[in-house]
């Protein structure tokens, strides 16, 4: 898998975690509200999408 693939689909994971996370008992989302918009701001391009592939 391609630097930019592993780097994607890691954070799409990790924000399919945290939002599961949220919908759980019991979850503390003060921490959720805090940790996913600079989870959703590093998300990189998809890959194949960059201007420089085109």
């Amino acid at each position: 898998m391609c630097p930019d693939c592993e780097d994607f689909a890691r954070t799409v994971l990790l924000l399919g975690q945290l939002a599961l996370y949220a919908d759980t008992a019991g979850a503390d989302l003060d921490f959720v509200d805090a940790v996913s918009p600079s989870l959703a701001a590093s998300l990189p391009e998809p890959p194949g999408t960059s201007a420089e592939e085109a």
